[in-house]
Parts: structure tokens; sequence; C-alpha cells
């Protein structure tokens, strides 16, 4: 048995289930959301971004602290984060063997992600020097 779990988007005209593991990231489009997975299927929903977000934290509770907002038009998966690029303004995703994403990020959005990164690797570091 798999312990998948699924996000359930609905609109009046569209569904989708989706294997939130699979998310890569959602990118604003105006009132759309795009979806995109790791194995390079996209879909689209009639939600904003802000909206997503939301979505994400109800069905996902918990769960939902893999995703982070980045910048305006991003939300992506932790879990995939490759490159970070603060001068060139760009972010890669990737899961380091069959695919990659090239996002155009804020120079700031990109340093806090970094900082998350950073003051993770720092606490996770003290916390097993402590034991």
């Amino acid at each position: 048995m798999s312990n998948a779990q699924y996000l359930y988007l609905n609109s009046r005209d569209e569904f989708y289930r989706v294997d939130v593991s699979k998310i890569v990231f959602f990118e604003s489009d105006g009132n759309y959301t795009g979806i995109v997975l790791n194995n390079t299927m996209k879909g689209n929903v009639c939600v904003n971004l802000a909206q997503m977000q939301q979505i994400l934290n109800d069905s996902l509770k918990e769960r939902a602290c893999v995703f982070a907002r980045v910048g305006k038009r991003h939300i992506i998966n932790l879990k995939y984060v490759y490159h970070i690029a603060i001068t060139r303004q760009k972010l890669v995703l990737s899961d380091g063997e069959n695919f990659e994403y090239h996002l155009n990020v804020s120079k700031d959005a990109l340093k806090k992600l970094r900082d998350v990164y950073v003051s993770g690797l720092a606490s996770s570091l003290e916390k097993s020097l402590d034991k």
C-alpha cells in the first residue's frame, strides 16, 4: 500500500487529483495557478496563488510546511531546491536526475529562501553537537 497524500483541486469545469510528493511548484498567472509535477505534467486551476496557499494549508495541515511561497509568483516544494543564484535571480528546482526547472525570482525572495536553509543547517549542526 502506498502512503501517498493527494491534493484534490475542483473547479466548475475541471478536477485534479495530485500526489503531493510529485508537485515541484505552483506558478501564478493572474487568477489562475499553474501546477508543475516532477514527471513534467502540468495543469491550471482557476484560483490565484494566495488561494492556492490557503488550500495547501487547509488540505495538508502540518505537511504543508514542505511548500514555501517564494516571491509573488511561486510556491515551491522545498525538497526540490537545487540551486539558488541570488545575483542572477534564478532558482533551480530539480530531482538531480530527471528534470530541472529554472525560475526567475526576486533577489529578496531568494535571500530569504537561502537563509531558511542556512539557519536550518546551523540549527541541525548545533543539535547534533549537543548529543
